[in-house]
Formats: structure tokens, C-alpha cells, sequence
């Protein structure tokens, strides 16, 4: 099913931010290799330039071990440092609060991570030490500031501001959610909630070139905090998940199209040149990779490309993606079997699966550098998602990537170091901030 909700102009703003796209886009592309980040990021973040010194891995409590609270955790990240592979810092939240995504501001000054259970934020500054985040402010009303939405799900950051898709609501727990925008100052803005036709919500990911935003679909509160063998065995919940990606003029915040892409279509990346005006997304439960392709009318279409594993084994539960810079590989991590599938992705309506490994029993989140010579993994999805294959092992594991194989470099066992299951990382680096003082003001100065 396709629905139109009909399209809107760009106007002068909308040109003038489409050439700020496509001159950022051209500066990444020129820079190649020079440059280190994670790829998957808002492309109005400034980037690193270099290896990148740290990761912050937001990480869930577990409780009776450490303090059993949710806490972000910093690992040394360069081979020519002495903290390579080692913890470097924890810092604690208090309390458990299904610690999930987050993301940086635009500044790069703060980062803000959320609790899918409590719908609590926490906003790091991440400027003033890099090796030693802390958090400077919490937002605990997020239901009531913003109308009832509850489940913040991904941070991602806007001109000013921080976009945060929801999973869920505070008046049934199911899955009608919505887009909310906050300040970087931690004030809320708007609710804007996602439309009849497409209800669920779950990543959303803006294309500043075509004034367009993707957003995809998972399910409710009530659904994602069940035990998952309770849930997959409950017919009638299973119903209870998204199969839609909504198509936005982004400057207007308007729906579109709706597409349809069955069985959770979750992670969402768009293709890194600006000539690429395609983005790929992951169907959970049906282990189909899917390209969204923009036509010459301007529209876009849902294209179904790829098996992510055998189509008899699922489902292994796709999970997290990454695009390399460059448009040519695709990482594709399933959970159930722990694995990561490499896609040669140079033709987008054609992947190739050219490698696949097992990274451990489970697998979750996959973070690559820019240069795509380091891929860091996590094994958490949901703490009551984990260990379903009787193996629950917490890890972040490092390695690197010569465009044919991954090579082991370090190996972090989060339950030996009392510290919980490992979720998002996002990339920190100790000079990032020389010369920018300036320009920074307060860092740590959020009301």
C-alpha cells in the first residue's frame, strides 16, 4: 500500500539549507578517510577528525551487580593511548530505566540518553573532560510536558535542537506515539504525533539535500518491556507492530507518504552522497533488508532487496545497521544468532552478502568509524529481550575491517566488570574541544 499525502515545495529556506547539505555532503566526501566518526549521524553534527579516543557505551543496570543502576560508560578507544581497551569511567543515573539510544547535540557539547521504561532523559556534557562525562541535567516529565508520549526512543540532533521519535503512549501503553522536539537547553518545544494511517514509531533520519525525513515503526511499551518468549508466543500482541515508514517533508514536519514494510522496519540510513537518494532499513521480524528509492516524480518507493539470513530461520531479529561512507558496504547485526552480515551495497537494489561472522551469542549495536577501519559492537537489545538463547553475555567487542574481513582488536566483558548490558556507543575524542573554547560558552551551564 502506498499513500500520498501530497507534496510540498521547497522555498527559499528549503534551497538554501538543500545547498548547506550538499556542500557539507561534498566537504565529508572530499575529506575521505582524514575524517573518524560514527557515519550514522545527523549530518548537522560537526564530525572528528582523527582516531577517536573514546567510546561512551550507554549501558543498562543489571540489578545485584555493581550498583545496579543504568550508567554511561567511557572506553579508551586509541591503540596509542595506555587506556586502549580498558574502562576509563561510569557514571550512574540512579535507577534502572531500560537505558536504550541516545544521541549528541549539534553543538557536540552534550550528549542525551533515555530510559524506554521511566521515559527519563539524561543530558551528559561530554565537552568540558571527554574522558569523563557528566550529567549536568535530567528530564523526568517527559509524558506530561509533552501531551502523553511516553518511550523516547532516538536523539537526533537539529539545528538547535534535539528530535527525539517515541515509542509509545501514556494512555494504553500501545504503540501511537510521536516526533517530540526539545531546545539543547532541555526545554520542550512540540509533539508532533504520527499520523492515523502509521501510528508506531521508532527511528527518523532526515535527508537535508531532499528536505526529507524517514521515520520507521517498532511497537508499544506494553509490548517491548515483555519477556520476548511471553510475547512471541501471545498471538494477538504480535499484531500489535508497525509495518509502515512514513515519508515527511522535513521542514514542514509533514506526512507524506506512507509506505508499507512489513514486520518492524526499525533502523533507517540514508546513503551518504548526495547523489545516492536512496536509504536502506532492516525489517526485524521478517529478516528483509529494504531500500527506499526516490523516483523521478519526486515520490519514493519501498523496494524489498535483500534476505538478512536464511528466510527459514526466522525470525533472528535484524537489529542495528551501519553504511559505510563511502555507500559500498552495509552492516547488518541479528540478534538471535549473534551474527553480523556484511552487504556489498553498490548496487542498492541488489545487495550481495559478502561476509558474515559471529560476533557472540547475541548482538545488538554496530557503530563504525569514518574511515570504516573500525567496527565496535554491544551485545544488549532489551533487558527482557536478552539471553533468550540461554547465553546472556554482556560485551562490548572491537575490531578492524579491510574492506574483506573483521580482525579482533579488544574485547570489554561488562559482566565481569560489574557493569551491566551494553546498548548504544557514540565516538569522543580529547582534543575535539582545543580552539573551540571560544565559541562554547558555559558548557555545563543547561538549567
Amino acid at each position: 500500500m502506498l499513500s500520498h499525502f501530497g507534496t510540498t515545495g521547497f522555498g527559499s529556506l528549503g534551497r538554501t539549507l538543500a545547498h548547506l547539505g550538499l556542500l557539507f555532503a561534498g566537504v565529508v566526501l572530499a575529506a575521505g578517510s582524514a575524517l573518524a566518526d560514527e557515519t550514522c549521524q545527523s549530518p548537522y553534527m560537526p564530525k572528528l577528525s582523527g582516531q577517536e579516543d573514546y567510546v561512551y557505551v550507554w549501558t543498562l543496570g543489571i540489578e545485584g551487580m555493581g550498583d545496579g543502576s543504568d550508567k554511561l560508560v567511557t572506553v579508551g578507544a586509541n591503540p596509542a593511548r595506555p587506556d586502549y581497551g580498558k574502562v576509563v569511567a561510569s557514571a550512574s543515573v540512579g535507577g534502572r530505566h531500560e537505558a536504550h539510544h541516545g544521541g549528541f547535540t549539534d553543538d557536540r557539547r552534550h550528549l542525551w540518553v533515555g530510559g524506554l521504561d521511566t521515559s527519563h532523559i539524561f543530558v551528559f556534557d561530554v565537552a568540558t573532560d571527554p574522558a569523563k562525562p557528566r550529567l549536568v541535567k535530567t528530564i523526568d516529565d517527559f509524558p506530561e510536558a509533552t501531551g502523553g508520549v511516553v518511550g523516547p526512543h532516538g536523539y537526533y540532533a537539529l539545528p538547535g535542537r534535539m528530535l527525539i521519535p517515541a515509542l509509545s503512549n501514556a494512555k494504553d501503553l500501545g504503540g501511537k506515539t510521536a516526533l517530540v522536539e526539545y531546545s539543547n537547553e532541555g526545554e520542550y518545544i512540540r509533539t508532533i504525533w504520527m499520523p492515523e494511517e502509521a501510528p508506531y514509531g521508532y527511528d527518523a533520519r532526515v535527508n537535508a539535500t531532499l528536505n526529507r525525513l524517514l521515520t520507521s515503526s517498532f511497537t508499544g511499551h506494553a509490548n517491548y518491556m515483555r519477556k520476548l518468549p511471553e510475547l512471541m508466543g501471545d498471538a494477538e500482541a504480535m499484531k500489535r507492530f508497525g509495518n509502515e515508514v512514513v515519508v515527511w517533508d522535513f521542514h514542514a514536519r509533514k506526512p507524506l507518504q506512507v509506505l508499507e514494510i512489513p514486520g518492524a522496519p526499525l533502523e533507517i540510513r540514508w546513503a551518504l552522497d548526495p547523489r545516492h537518494e536512496y536509504a536502506f532499513i532492516e525489517a526485524a521480524l521478517t529478516g528483509k533488508l529494504w531500500g527506499v528509492f526516490r523516483k523521478p516524480d519526486g515520490s519514493f518507493e519501498a523496494v524489498e532487496v535483500a534476505d538478512i539470513g536464511p528466510p527459514e530461520a526466522q525470525p533472528l531479529l535484524a537489529v542495528d545497521i551501519s553504511i559505510s561512507s563511502d555507500d559500498k558496504f552495509l552492516f547488518v547485526d541479528t540478534f538471535m544468532d549473534g551474527k553480523v552480515r556484511v552487504f556489498d551495497i553498490e548496487n542498492p537494489r541488489a545487495p550481495k552478502l559478502i561476509y558474515e561472522r559471529k560476533i557472540g551469542a547475541q548482538v545488538n549495536m554496530v557503530s563504525q568509524s569514518w574511515d570504516g577501519k573500525r567496527i565496535y559492537f554491544t551485545s544488549s537489545l532489551l533487558a527482557n529481550w536478552d539471553g533468550v538463547g540461554g547465553n546472556d553475555e554482556q560485551f562490548l567487542r572491537a575490531f578492524t575491517w579491510d574492506g574483506k574481513a573483521l580482525s579482533p582488536t579488544f574485547d570489554i566483558d561488562f559482566r565481569a566488570e560489574k557493569l551491566g548490558r551494553p546498548h548504544l556507543m557514540r565516538f569522543g575524542q580529547l582534543g575535539f574541544w582545543a580552539g573551540r573554547d571560544a565559541a562554547g560558552a558555559s558548557v555545563a551551564a543547561l538549567p
